[in-house]
């Protein structure tokens, strides 16, 4: 669905300094049927895409991104900002020369990613906010993109479109709040269905520059943790597998990230 290009008169916003390590937690509560939570330690990196970080050799391990982890996979040149200028103009969003994409996700870590959850922030020069894109990854290797409409708060919503856990079904609508500051960091999403809070996601975190020394310590003590994000999601789909039914998985088209 296309929409017309978005206002940019309003308050400017104030990220932080790109890139950073966005240190802090990943929240999770199941509201029902049953109820399940958990909360663990994470990083992620806030960074600009035409500006990605370039560390010494032995740290790359650890700070990499590839265009091939997003939206089309970089299929038709470019980078992931032509990707995105692609998918922003099939939606009536023109984005500029001048505009600065904030991408806030995962880097790939000895060679792997898994990227739950990925924000790009567009940004005119004067740091205003031109649009916001979601881009969802499901552990079956699928991805999704949403063009959020938000608000001057950071709020917004839009309709669940998007297979990701197989206790859920493609009902429903999720509800979002922003913040992207230079002492904050976070991202909530709840999913509403039939008129009640079905489950809330929350990530958190502190931004601090990403120097190879900050980069060294997150990383011991984070070790691995695309590897871990990825570990996590089976357990805990593991606990849930034997108290909920696994719902129909659609075919899902590639043009939801085009």
């Amino acid at each position: 669905m296309s929409r017309p290009d978005p206002d940019t008169t309003g308050a400017a916003l104030e990220p932080p300094p790109v890139p950073s390590l966005v240190v802090g937690t990943v929240a999770h509560t199941r509201h029902r049927p049953v109820r399940h939570s958990f909360r663990y330690r994470a990083y992620q990196w806030l960074v600009d895409i035409d500006d990605l970080p370039q560390h010494p050799r032995p740290l790359r391990w650890f700070s990499s991104f590839d265009a091939a982890d997003h939206l089309d996979e970089g299929r038709l040149g470019d980078g992931i900002r032509g990707d995105l200028e692609r998918f922003l103009a099939h939606r009536g969003v023109v984005l500029q020369p001048s505009d600065r994409v904030l991408m806030l996700a995962n880097a790939r870590v000895l060679g792997y990613v898994f990227d739950p959850l990925t924000v790009f922030w567009c940004l005119d020069a004067s740091d205003r906010l031109r649009a916001v894109v979601f881009e969802v990854h499901n552990t079956y290797g699928e991805r999704h993109a949403y063009l959020l409409d938000v608000d001057g708060t950071g709020r917004g919503s839009m309709d669940k479109e998007f297979y990701v856990s197989p206790f859920n079904d493609t009902r429903g609508r999720y509800a979002v709040s922003l913040r992207l500051t230079p002492g904050r960091v976070s991202v909530g999403v709840g999913l509403d269905r039939d008129g009640g809070r079905v489950l809330t996601a929350v990530t958190d975190g502190v931004p601090e520059p990403a120097t190879a020394r900050a980069l060294r310590r997150v990383s011991l003590r984070h070790a691995l943790m695309p590897q871990l994000v990825t570990l996590l999601v089976r357990l805990h789909g593991i606990r849930l597998w034997r108290k909920l039914p696994i719902q129909d998985r659609p075919t899902h088209p590639k043009e939801a990230v085009r």
